[in-house]
């Protein structure tokens, strides 16, 4: 057996080329939350649709304003890095572009996270700790399971309540319709679905 070399204890996760240039071709204002789950929903099937992770994207937006931060992919299998989802993304994109770890904090906007479905058992605690005030969300039922067979983990049925508990506001089921039918398109694809151990 080899030795461990500690030499390098670094990591870094970035966005794919292709996401970085449709930020920028973007507008810079997305004034209402089906504009932005649009755009998020499109930046999922481009993941997956060019091989550059799974089928998940999230953006954060000034709430108010529509103000666009950032978007993030799912980067899990690029980067062998089983936290590296989109909200993780997102979030960590957005909290180091504008130089804090609340997002909440005085003197900011209220900011919001748009999500292509419910967060996963680990996102749902990274919003509730990014320090967004609202999250917006296409669905929340088992459809994304079912359709392809991704484990999101154990999330509390209490949800929706601890959200509420700490002033996150919800908007459930924008643009539900057209994430299920992006949902479908990469179960049809046969792009790998990465859970570890296979869920079990």
């Amino acid at each position: 057996m080899t030795q461990n070399s500690f030499s390098d204890l670094s990591f870094s996760l970035d966005m794919p080329k292709w996401a970085v240039s449709t930020l920028e071709s973007l507008p810079t204002h997305m004034p209402t939350p089906e504009e932005r789950m649009a755009a998020v929903i499109e930046f999922s099937r481009q993941n997956f649709l060019r091989n550059t992770g799974g089928p998940f994207a999230a953006g954060v937006f000034e709430r108010d304003s529509g103000r666009l931060v950032v978007i993030g992919v799912n980067r899990v299998m690029p980067y062998n890095c089983s936290s590296a989802h989109a909200e993780i993304m997102a979030l960590s994109l957005a909290q180091k572009m504008l130089g804090t770890y609340d997002l909440g904090a005085e003197g900011l906007p209220a900011h919001e996270l748009v999500v292509n479905w419910r967060p996963c058992a680990m996102c749902f605690g990274a919003v509730i700790w990014s320090g967004v005030r609202s999250l917006v969300i296409a669905g929340s039922g088992p459809e994304l399971e079912e359709i392809t067979g991704f484990d999101e983990g154990p999330v509390s049925e209490n949800w929706r309540v601890e959200l509420d508990r700490r002033g996150i506001s919800l908007t459930n089921d924008v643009l539900r319709d057209e994430a299920i039918a992006a949902y479908r398109e990469f179960a049809a694809s046969q792009n790998t679905v990465y859970n570890a151990r296979q869920g079990n």
